[in-house]
């Protein structure tokens, strides 16, 4: 029968990773501020907790990282532009903004990092969960902005007149690319040294079917 619950070295990591989320957020180390966006490291934490705990691993570092996100939009720990410019039209649809994307992502991710697992080896599997966590990030925070913001003058005049989807991508281009590179990249290398370290749980490594 599988426990689900989480050993002291794991509970360890998601206090790591949340700590290191919170750093990034009061510290230039987790964005690369380029233009009204940024350029966001805190999707590889989510992705690292989300390998190693699975999906409730990765939504809990999620909601962390929707927190210092909104904590930003309110000006506590550094300002995001954009933030701050939601907070002041809606703090509620603000705070939702920040969190719900944040949380899907990091739940979906550990959802994918144990089904690509099932099928090939730890490398690729954290290369490419490292892949979604800043793909599906970027995605369901511009749906979402799209959806409640899209009509206010901020985000009109950050589109330029252009169609939604077409100024979605001139809005998120470059940062979108960085991150997905980045994120692959570094969540594929320290997601296979913890496995090398036995941190990532039995249940969640391929092995052959043997007879009960």
């Amino acid at each position: 029968m599988k426990s689900n619950k989480f050993t002291t070295s794991q509970l360890t990591i998601l206090g790591l990773m949340s700590g290191i989320l919170f750093l990034m957020a009061y510290t230039p180390l987790g964005y690369l501020n380029i233009g009204p966006l940024a350029v966001t490291f805190n999707v590889i934490p989510v992705a690292i907790c989300a390998v190693v705990l699975g999906p409730t691993g990765g939504a809990v570092a999620g909601a962390v990282f929707g927190l210092t996100s909104f904590l930003q939009a309110m000006g506590i720990g550094g300002t995001s532009a954009l933030g701050a410019a939601l907070f002041q039209i809606n703090p509620f649809l603000s705070a939702v903004q920040c969190f719900v994307p944040r949380i899907l992502d990091g739940l979906l991710i550990g959802f994918i990092y144990r089904g690509m697992r099932k099928k090939t080896n730890v490398y690729a599997s954290c290369a490419v969960t490292g892949f979604f966590s800043a793909f599906l990030n970027t995605l369901f925070f511009m749906t979402a902005l799209v959806v409640m913001f899209g009509n206010t003058e901020v985000i009109q005049n950050l589109m330029g007149g252009r169609n939604v989807i077409i100024g979605c991508c001139m809005m998120v281009g470059v940062n979108a690319i960085s991150e997905m590179v980045s994120s692959t990249i570094i969540t594929a290398a320290v997601g296979t040294a913890l496995s090398k370290a036995h941190l990532i749980p039995a249940s969640q490594i391929a092995k052959p079917d043997t007879a009960a």
